[in-house]
């Protein structure tokens, strides 16, 4: 079931934010990762007028629409709730691709080469008196076409204090940086919070920040910074355990180091929640093997966007990708020597 659910988007007043200074500009992202220090107040409005804020400040004002899509398994509805999109550009996944062939893929799918939009796609999961977010977006703090979630949420009769709650597939900023609020505070009052063991480990790593590639700097400042402050409401997992009855997280390690899945099944029903280990629905699918520069380590990550393709495809398991279209939700049918998405209706 696919509702399109329109979602009114007014721009945010101009209040100062806490005392914060510009730590790092990403210019592959956009975007500017603040840390705290007392030197300079800066707002909303003078972050738009930054080196990397201009780039999206046309985008601003946008006005998204929330695919909302839904399936049920036994006892539990999983939920899309959208937290609108990104604006990313094409060189970050496809920079080291066989440009010909890839330009004759993209072209099918209608995908430009040069700019990516891919929508963020959070999943809600609803079992008796347990509402579950798998991730949590990317908050008012990355890009000013996402950070919807909230208004999602309120289109389903939810308040982020009706949250019990939090699965993180990884650390990546439009994954968690929605934790905190305006504020700083934790925006899911009375959630509590799971990561795989891998995953923290790397964000909360002293050494991250150095060892991570310099495009990628912010993303380490920012995930340690916001999981330091749930460190004291937080539980870990590995690959294999069952993190809810019916709910199985399942290792997907390559687009971060300690990246999770999640298998959600009810007797013989299941649905996976795969995160960014399948991060498109077009060259990711039609050449999962190809090294996409989204992925940290690019080799692991297509292993296992191939090991993942060949299970969903062969059981007809229906998937939640967080950056697939059409609401993120359907099946994926093997073709070729590639891969098909096809969406819920």
């Amino acid at each position: 079931m696919l509702l399109i659910l329109p979602v009114p988007r007014t721009p945010k007043g101009s209040l100062d934010e806490k005392n914060l200074v510009k730590s790092r500009t990403i210019h592959h992202i956009q975007h500017v990762e603040f840390v705290r220090a007392s030197e300079m107040t800066l707002t909303r409005r003078n972050f738009l007028k930054t080196t990397s804020g201009a780039a999206l400040a046309g985008c601003a004002l946008w006005a998204p629409q929330v695919a909302h899509s839904q399936i049920s398994l036994g006892d539990m509805t999983l939920d899309v709730v959208s937290d609108g999109s990104l604006n990313i550009p094409g060189s970050f996944t496809f920079g080291s691709m066989p440009r010909d062939e890839l330009a004759s893929i993209l072209q099918a799918y209608d995908q430009s080469l040069d700019v990516l939009t891919p929508p963020c796609n959070v999943t809600l999961l609803r079992q008796g008196d347990r509402n579950i977010l798998f991730d949590v977006g990317s908050g008012p703090d990355f890009q000013p076409t996402a950070g919807l979630l909230v208004e999602s949420l309120d289109a389903l009769g939810l308040a982020p204090e009706d949250i019990t709650d939090v699965v993180f597939t990884h650390g990546h900023p439009d994954h968690l940086w929605g934790l905190l609020d305006d504020f700083d505070d934790p925006l899911f009052t009375e959630a509590s919070y799971m990561i795989g063991k891998a995953e923290w480990d790397y964000w909360l790593d002293p050494n991250t920040v150095d060892a991570i590639s310099s495009d990628r700097t912010a993303f380490a400042v920012g995930a340690k910074r916001r999981l330091e402050t749930i460190e004291d409401n937080i539980s870990f997992f590995k690959d294999g355990e069952e993190i809810f009855p019916g709910v199985a997280a399942r290792a997907s390690f390559g687009h971060t180091p300690g990246h999770m899945s999640f298998e959600i099944r009810s007797s013989s029903n299941a649905a996976m929640v795969v995160g960014d280990s399948i991060g498109n629905h077009h060259i990711a699918l039609a050449r999962p093997e190809w090294v996409s520069g989204s992925d940290q380590d690019g080799d692991l990550a297509a292993t296992t966007r191939v090991n993942l393709l060949d299970q969903l495809a062969s059981e007809q398991m229906p998937l939640i990708g967080f950056h697939i279209n059409k609401g993120g939700m359907g099946h994926v049918e093997k073709i070729d020597d590639g891969y098909r998405f096809i969406a819920e209706t």
